[in-house]
């Protein structure tokens, strides 16, 4: 069976949208519910109907976000299956970038994986790094830290270029 995605046309989708663009646009703390469920025409029952709370509205938000990232970093991967592990990961990594910034994405994807859940791209770049997890880690934290930058004000070519040429990239 498909998974369900979100349109205009029902109250649960319009909320997930405007959520999208809300958790996009401010940091959870800053997302006021009464304004969220005004923009998308619904009311704050709605919201507690279909995801508890605000924190399961961003999770759930929060998790498509990120398979999506994770779709396009695994093909990265993929296309670059010969090349050794670091190049690999660099290359998808930057893949990743592109899209999450492209999209308007960067400070949902750059925020904290919120407690308690796995980080889906983390575990999509450590089974490519074959490590202990530390080298994963250290590379998305430097990866998320890119994606708030361009969040930040700073010019996304220039983090970009900062990302290619992080020190963790230098091993091949």
């Amino acid at each position: 069976m498909p998974e369900w995605i979100p349109t205009e046309r029902s109250a649960k989708g319009r909320l997930v949208l405007r959520a999208l663009d809300a958790f996009s646009a401010q940091p959870f703390e800053e997302v006021n519910v009464v304004a969220l469920c005004t923009a998308a025409d619904v009311t704050t029952g709605t919201l507690y109907h279909h995801f508890e709370t605000k924190l399961g509205l961003y999770e759930i938000v929060r998790l498509e976000t990120e398979r999506r990232t994770v779709d396009r970093i695994a093909g990265a991967l993929a296309a670059r299956a010969d090349d050794p592990p670091a190049v690999a990961v660099r290359a998808a990594l930057l893949v990743g970038f592109d899209y999450v910034v492209g999209t308007g994405r960067a400070r949902l994807v750059g925020a904290p994986v919120p407690a308690g859940r796995d980080d889906l791209i983390e575990t999509a770049v450590a089974t490519v790094l074959v490590c202990d997890g530390t080298s994963a880690r250290l590379w998305l934290a430097a990866w998320r830290a890119a994606l708030m930058c361009t969040v930040e004000g700073y010019g996304v070519e220039p983090v970009r270029t900062a990302l290619a040429n992080f020190g963790l990239f230098d091993r091949g």
